[in-house]
């Protein structure tokens, strides 16, 4: 449209040479422009506004491109998401980390708080050494962060986040991890805020609320001290957690308390706590008995096999 209207400014008879002044064409006054150098003038005139619509032309091109490279780009995050996803899916542990390092500097809190998870992953692997699980650990901790900065409505970021400055806390001392724990508790109520539904969020509160009920009493002096009022928590919200769990996966099937070994196993070590033996029992059988997917599992397999055995139970 642009071009088309600068091929009818340069066809008009307002740029044509020779014609007098005063005159009238068609009801248009016509300036008069007179010898060559009012030609060179017309040629020079003509000249810039071509260029100015070559100009207006080349940054709407831009503007075009531009506009396809933003949606490119985010077709790209999308499939990222979706490949990192399906191999967290496939207990791809090792591959998920190394797909996702290589987009440790972008600014999409999705892809940064899935690599805080992927990171922290690879810090609980069996056969990682010592000085790289820390340094993955610190790593986690700084994607997750980063997440949180970038969107402070990702509810997942809010919970890696709480997750990862836990596990921070285990190579700062007791001072720092019990400081911390109000934050983390801060923040995974917050994500459960934003997600109701993401029944990890209630577990890992579950699990905060245990380790404050079941802290020693050395540490509840430390606290204390420290802090004048500490943390606290009782076995019996564990209970009611994972109990709200229960009744909402029998109400809508959005939840199940079978989905994660840590939960069977944390509802049998809470009941043993309680001194109710019989459910304490139960659980724990069940967290012994769930099909080993990650290492994660297999350590729980473990630690419910033992406490089986010190109960009496015949394996």
């Amino acid at each position: 449209m642009f071009a088309r209207w600068v091929q009818e400014i340069l066809r008009s008879p307002l740029l044509r040479p020779g014609i007098r002044s005063g005159h009238r064409t068609s009801g248009i006054f016509v300036p008069v422009v007179r010898g060559s150098s009012a030609a060179g003038k017309i040629a020079l005139l003509e000249r810039g506004i071509i260029l100015s619509s070559v100009a207006y032309l080349a940054f709407e091109t831009y503007k075009w491109k531009k506009g396809q490279t933003v949606v490119h780009a985010s077709i790209k995050v999308d499939d990222i998401i979706e490949q990192a996803d399906y191999l967290y899916g496939s207990g791809e542990t090792a591959k998920l980390y190394e797909l996702l390092s290589q987009y440790k500097d972008s600014n999409d809190a999705e892809l940064l708080w899935r690599l805080a998870r992927a990171a922290r992953d690879m810090a609980l692997v069996s056969t990682t050494p010592q000085d790289e699980k820390k340094r993955l650990i610190y790593e986690s901790f700084d994607s997750a962060k980063k997440a949180l900065e970038l969107n402070e409505l990702c509810w997942a970021a809010h919970k890696w986040y709480s997750i990862c400055l836990s596990n921070v806390g285990d190579y700062e001392g007791i001072k720092t991890k019990i400081g911390n724990a109000y934050i983390v508790k801060e923040h995974l109520e917050r994500a459960k805020e934003l997600n109701p539904k993401d029944a990890t969020t209630i577990h890992i509160i579950g699990v905060w609320c245990y380790m404050f009920a079941d802290l020693p009493w050395y540490q509840v002096k430390i606290a204390s001290a420290l802090f004048g009022t500490p943390p606290s928590a009782t076995f019996e919200e564990v209970i009611l957690l994972v109990r709200f769990l229960q009744n909402t996966k029998r109400s809508s099937s959005k939840f199940d308390p079978n989905f994660y070994s840590k939960n069977l196993l944390f509802l049998g070590k809470t009941y043993l706590k309680l001194k109710n033996k019989s459910l304490a029992l139960d659980w724990l059988t069940k967290a012994k008995d769930f099909p080993a997917r990650t290492e994660e599992d297999i350590e729980v397999q473990k630690e419910a096999t033992d406490l089986l055995k010190r109960l009496g139970e015949k394996i």
